[in-house]
């Protein structure tokens, strides 16, 4: 029987910083994963440039049952602790916007970076293996691998959500979790873009029509950039307000976030009667949404031939512009998963199960999930890191 300190079942961003942490500290490394190679999710993200880290991560950018939970390990490893990390490796990176940190070049150099401090801490990887079976023993955990069983003392469970499957994802992290008696908090696709319904058929036609806007699903507010698309909207604001949204609830949209005021069709129709309102529209807005939303709001050729009355409505609405999505595109889509694990049964501090010893859960198989735009791989290195100094 192969025996070491520290196994861990998956080679993501989470599982690759968690075992070279744990490595670093003399333990036994032993890293699981069922693929061929590591760091597949890391090297389609940010369009192959990997959007590392977010310079703005604290605990109110993650959802989770316990907006608290985070903090802990959000704290003692930061941004800026992984941005150190890939200056020592001469990896050259921008800003992009909100904070949104980029490697200049590609994703494979956070890959590599992980698989040198790996390497450098004696880490030991089994790719194209799947954990058959896993079981609680007296002194720790037995599990088998191609037929082979592998003993420890410390298992750390870093195999993601259900989110993009075709990348090899799934939902062992919660079944394992099951297994152990942890709860799960329910999981649900998220960054992922809405579908609409056939009653918004004009909207899809606009199809690869984009535009800044402010989205909003209950008290999350968002503004960015949001995507008509063939089956509904996408873009970073619809992603981000997704994360939030529960099926029947309205999506409101901002189709206008830089105009202040419900009657600025008024004082345009006072200054110039006979505009067109799809001429002033498309000053703001791409000429193809333009005309939609002309047509949806029944509004007349000229700004004169409307009453002051119908161009105030028609301003309330595109300033908060109703959207009641039939679903999202799901995991097949999602970027990540909501929900999972559930923090109660974690150490915030060590992200070891309460209940039973030796067992961790790091990265998105946690009931956290983080903002678009690098939070999520900031959790993935920050509870990587809590685990791997522990285990």
């Amino acid at each position: 029987m192969a025996k070491y300190d520290v196994i861990v079942l998956g080679a993501g961003a989470a599982g690759l910083m968690a075992a070279a942490r744990a490595g670093q500290r003399g333990r036994s490394v032993l890293v699981v994963d069922h693929a061929d190679s590591p760091g597949k999710k890391i090297l389609i993200s940010g369009g192959g440039r990997c959007n590392f880290t977010n310079i703005n991560t604290r605990a109110e950018t993650f959802i989770s049952a316990n907006k608290h939970f985070a903090k802990s390990a959000l704290a003692r490893y930061t941004p800026r602790d992984f941005l150190d990390l890939v200056e020592r490796y001469d990896i050259a990176w921008h800003e992009k916007t909100l904070g949104q940190l980029f490697c200049d070049g590609s994703a494979k150099q956070i890959v590599a970076l992980l698989m040198e401090e790996c390497r450098v801490a004696g880490v030991e990887f089994a790719f194209g293996s799947a954990a058959e079976a896993v079981e609680r023993t007296d002194d720790g955990f037995k599990l088998m691998l191609a037929g082979k069983a592998h003993q420890t003392s410390s298992l750390i469970i870093a195999t993601g959500g259900p989110s993009i499957p075709k990348m090899g994802a799934s939902d062992f992290a919660y079944k394992l979790a099951r297994q152990f008696g942890l709860k799960v908090v329910e999981p649900r696709p998220a960054l992922v873009p809405f579908t609409l319904p056939n009653a918004d058929s004009l909207f899809r036609e606009l199809s690869g029509v984009a535009t800044e806007t402010i989205a909003t699903v209950g008290k999350a507010v968002f503004r960015e950039a949001s995507l008509f698309t063939h089956k509904g909207l996408s873009g970073p604001a619809m992603l981000q307000v997704s994360s939030y949204w529960r099926h029947g609830e309205p999506v409101h949209v901002n189709l206008l976030p830089d105009v202040t005021s419900h009657d600025w069709l008024i004082e345009e129709k006072h200054a110039a009667p006979k505009t067109k309102p799809v001429a002033l529209l498309t000053r703001h807005l791409p000429e193809r949404l333009a005309q939609a939303l002309v047509t949806k709001l029944a509004l007349p050729a000229m700004l004169g031939d409307c009453s002051d009355k119908a161009l105030r409505q028609a301003g309330e609405q595109l300033a908060k512009w109703p959207f009641l999505p039939d679903g999202t595109e799901g995991f097949a889509k999602a970027e990540v998963t909501v929900g999972g694990i559930s923090t109660a049964e974690l150490s915030s501090t060590t992200m070891e199960a309460k209940r039973c010893p030796g067992l961790y859960v790091i990265g998105e198989a946690v009931d956290v999930t983080g903002w678009l735009g690098g939070y999520n791989f900031q959790w993935a290195w920050a509870s990587g890191v809590a685990a791997g100094n522990a285990a």
